[in-house]
């Protein structure tokens, strides 16, 4: 029976760490993967098992027998494996009211990790005290027991921070992944049967069967994700293709002949493509504007263009049907989107190379000899910008990499009212380029819009901007110069703000000006929605 201890707590200690990062998994579609959200969740976590752990200690001193601890084992693998089933209400309620910014508050996200952890959590922290209690023979031996027991849990645990990532979820998918946590604990509560009676062994066995139903269910129905549902008020679309990679949740939708491609929250647009439009009409068209911003600018047909962020290939096939076949390189992290691009939306052409890494880490890896004349960073889950694609340290990275004339364009989100985080990137921009401009999208009032800021050595002005694009190369369509030309008065040059500090590897704090964007946004809109009723 011993034995059969040090397994249980090794087999729970594994259970709670494969809980939490299958957790972190189902959060992040909804929430992104910031720092916040793993605050909301780890803290949450700890609380749980904190509370566990006192709630175990009182009972294993009033109870130290082994039968009622496996029930509470097995209760929490049943409630383990309904966490998907009850997750897709629950995050909708939570964030319900920031579809349309497509990210979270550290509220919500506590209270979606609150309802759907809570219960299971604080039954597996009360394990490892109540079998310290069961095995103690002496108190002279005590704290060897309990660090014994402790210490087997803890290595459970790497087990289970690694399964999940290296396993679970790339090989079965989110929620497939929490029943075969939630039939690793139901089984590991079995394994003690012979030690109790016979109707405990029973009511494993039937615990044991109910599990493997529910994951030969959703085995054959094929779902393997949680996503959530349709934003009311969108447009109707088709849905052509749908998958899970190590990196996202993909969906190709298609509405009125133009295809797009959806990430994990399923609102936002992160590429199109329309088989007979030239123009996207949305802010991929601005970036083809970069390389006029330079008193000396590249030719577009002909010039080394990067796209850091590539998704489906958007702006670089814009890009060729616009100018021609430039040599374009685009780096995007997840290979999955990639494959997605060639097969749904056209990305195959012979001029586009497309590399499957982080852009960061790609480009560091670049011979000083490679160059680009333009450089455009796209490479974020509205409004989140991974911070290291922030930095004062990645800017010079690429100024590394951008030819004298060269221009760099980096799409920041922003709302009507609210450009902290623009202002951000120019002051961070500022300390690597001598000129730096911002392109604004036009915004609906209530949503997030996009701003290019523009960085370049070069000297910059609104008037250079709109003499190069007058002089534009005569196979250049009119469609485009149109489109061009109404852009001039969307522009202005931007300073420094000597008030804000400039963003580094070390201190970077996007999160915080995100929410911060988000919060005022909410309050406007609650505002709003008060005057009107």
């Amino acid at each position: 029976m011993r034995a059969y201890l040090y397994l249980l707590v090794f087999g729970v200690g594994t259970g709670v760490l494969a809980i939490e990062l299958a957790a972190a998994r189902l959060l992040d579609p909804w929430f992104g993967n910031s720092q916040i959200v793993w605050a909301a969740l780890i803290s949450l976590v700890l609380a749980c098992l904190a509370l566990g752990a006192w709630i175990g200690g009182r009972v294993g001193d009033r109870s130290p027998r082994l039968l009622p601890l496996l029930a509470v084992v097995m209760v929490s693998g049943v409630a383990t494996a309904v966490i998907p089933v009850m997750a897709q209400p629950i995050l909708q309620l939570a964030i319900r009211d920031l579809l349309e910014l497509e990210a979270g508050l550290l509220l919500a996200a506590m209270l979606a990790v609150a309802i759907l952890l809570t219960f299971p959590l604080v039954l597996l922290g009360a394990i490892t005290p109540w079998v310290v209690r069961i095995a103690l023979s002496s108190v002279n031996t005590g704290g060897r027991t309990a660090g014994s027991l402790y210490a087997v849990g803890t290595v459970g645990s790497i087990l289970g921070t690694l399964a999940p990532v290296l396993w679970l979820v790339p090989s079965y998918g989110t929620r497939r992944t929490f029943l075969l946590i939630g039939l690793w604990l139901v089984l590991l509560a079995l394994c003690g049967s012979p030690w109790v009676a016979r109707k405990q062994h029973a009511t494993g066995l039937a615990g044991v069967l109910v599990m493997t139903a529910l994951l030969g269910f959703d085995m054959l129905s094929g779902s393997t994700s949680i996503r959530p549902g349709p934003v009311a008020g969108s447009v109707p679309s088709r849905l052509l293709h749908e998958e899970e990679s190590r990196y996202n949740y993909i969906a190709v939708r298609e509405a009125g002949g133009e295809r797009w491609l959806k990430l994990n929250e399923g609102n936002g647009i992160h590429s199109v493509w329309h088989p007979d439009r030239i123009l996207s009409h949305g802010i991929w068209d601005y970036f083809l504007l970069a390389p006029w911003f330079s008193a000396n600018p590249p030719d577009p047909a002909t010039a080394r263009v990067l796209v850091i962020g590539l998704a489906a290939g958007t702006v670089s096939s814009l890009w060729s049907d616009v100018y021609g076949p430039a040599p374009i390189t685009g780096v995007e992290l997840d290979p999955a989107i990639l494959a997605v691009g060639r097969e749904w939306f056209a990305m195959d052409r012979p001029n586009i190379t497309a590399v499957a890494a982080d852009g960061r880490q790609w480009l560091s890896r670049q011979e000083p000899s490679e160059m680009w004349d333009v450089v455009l960073v796209d490479a974020y889950r509205v409004p989140y910008i991974p911070f290291h694609l922030t930095t004062v340290e990645w800017f010079e990275l690429v100024d590394n990499h951008l030819e004298p004339n060269g221009v760099v364009a980096v799409n920041v989100g922003r709302t009507e009212t609210d450009l902290s985080l623009v202002e951000a990137m120019v002051t961070t921009m500022s300390a690597v380029w001598p000129y730096v401009l911002v392109l604004e999208e036009p915004v609906p009032k209530g949503v997030l819009g996009n701003v290019l800021v523009i960085g370049m050595r070069e000297p910059a002005s609104i008037g250079v901007f709109a003499d190069n694009i007058a002089g534009m190369p005569g196979h250049v369509s009119e469609e485009f110069r149109a489109f061009a030309a109404t852009t001039v008065d969307q522009i202005r040059v931007e300073r420094p703000d000597p008030g804000l500090e400039i963003w580094t590897d070390d201190k970077a704090p996007i999160e915080r000006i995100v929410h911060r964007i988000v919060w005022n946004w909410l309050i406007q809109t609650s505002i709003v929605a008060e005057d009107e009723m």
